[in-house]
């Protein structure tokens, strides 16, 4: 007598590869996605095809976030040091034979495509020190912060040489944040706060002198320096250099508190506010939504932040734990930077803001690390039930 085995149906064949998905977060990327894509239509409508290929960019970076988020963590754990190593020999091929344009040699041709290996640091970076800390786990000394530190300047120092001070400075916080993650001692972390702000209080008052022609700044390039003293005051050149800072600003107060409406920016389609679609768009969100529409934007971007969080502080192990918090808090940075440059606090680093700002390898940055938090929720999940 045969037995009889009935086919399971199509739903539960692909119930494991959508279960375990987290409810909270998918919430919050579907939120400032439907933001994002509404920003872009309004900045981007009569800008060529920006709007449907930031649609095309975002489906991709769905894309990478859904298969990323089906590898388990331990599996991430062992493409730590590979991508590491991976992307420092990558930055030093761009030392020697990188594509060099408008001044700055930052992308490689390696036959298929042409990349930014800088790009691959900000996800290999915090995956390196995460793999690192969880190595050492119950055996921490000074020691080992040192050689953190080490690791993490290698990189910092070849993006800066690039030069490309916004991405050397993205990867920066990403390895800092796993450092402080990991135990730094408050003792270490107040005085370097503390250095910090004396450092911009001067820099502040010293402003007029330190900023007359001729004066040279040790460590930063003449673009850079320039850059921070047009943040200083951007009305000493309001024509050239401070342009961007004052247009922004300009946009940012004419939205009031309701803001000019849906595709009713004057500065941004008069093209008075420059990348309007990319770098500034936060400029022409303000203008057109106002303080109410910014209110939502950082109220979901709170969201998704605190929700990263929580998952971090749920996480089984030190690894998943340093690289949750890691991720989550470049997010914030992102938004931060992004926000504050366009606002005339900040120096413009082209920083793009996440989910709103066009730009494919961004996008795809950013699906990969929502793909990391989700795999380290489904894992939990998937542990629990």
């Amino acid at each position: 007598m045969s037995a009889v085995f009935e086919r399971p149906s199509l739903w539960l064949r692909l119930r494991p590869v959508f279960g375990g998905f987290d409810g909270p977060l998918s919430l919050a990327i579907a939120i400032l996605a439907a933001l994002g894509l509404l920003a872009m239509y309004s900045a981007g409508y009569d800008h060529g095809t920006r709007f449907v290929d930031h649609g095309r960019n975002m489906l991709i970076a769905l894309a990478v976030l859904f298969v990323v988020a089906q590898v388990n963590p331990q599996r991430l754990q062992q493409a730590a040091v590979p991508l590491y190593v991976l992307g420092v020999v990558l930055l030093l091929a761009v030392e020697l034979a990188g594509i060099t344009r408008k001044g700055a040699t930052r992308w490689l041709d390696i036959g298929v495509i042409v990349i930014q290996p800088s790009e691959m640091m900000k996800i290999a970076m915090p995956l390196m020190l995460a793999w690192w800390f969880q190595k050492r786990e119950g055996q921490l000394r000074v020691p080992d912060f040192l050689l953190a530190g080490a690791l993490l300047a290698v990189p910092v120092g070849l993006v800066m040489k690039q030069p490309d001070l916004g991405t050397a400075l993205l990867i920066l916080f990403a390895g800092v944040y796993v450092i402080f993650f990991a135990g730094l001692s408050w003792k270490l972390v107040i005085p370097a706060l503390a250095l910090g702000a004396v450092g911009i209080l001067a820099l502040v008052l010293s402003a007029d002198r330190i900023c007359q022609p001729g004066v040279d700044w040790p460590f930063l390039r003449e673009y850079q320096r320039t850059r921070v003293c047009t943040l200083l005051d951007p009305t000493k050149d309001p024509l050239g250099k401070g342009f961007h800072i004052l247009q922004g600003m300009i946009a940012i107060g004419s939205g009031g508190l309701a803001g000019k409406g849906f595709m009713q920016g004057t500065q941004t389609h008069l093209e008075f506010i420059p990348e309007r679609t990319t770098d500034f768009i936060f400029a022409a969100f303000c203008e057109e939504f106002g303080l109410a529409g910014v209110l939502v934007l950082l109220a979901a971007f709170t969201f998704l932040i605190f929700r990263g969080l929580m998952i971090a502080a749920d996480a089984p192990t030190v690894f998943t734990r340093l690289l949750a918090g890691a991720v989550t808090m470049g997010f914030f940075t992102y938004a931060f930077v992004n926000m504050g440059m366009v606002s005339g606090i900040l120096p413009v680093v082209g920083v793009p803001l996440p989910f709103v700002s066009y730009g494919g390898t961004a996008m795809v940055t950013l699906g990969l690390g929502l793909g990391i938090l989700m795999s380290i929720a489904r894992s939990r999940r998937l542990m629990v039930s």
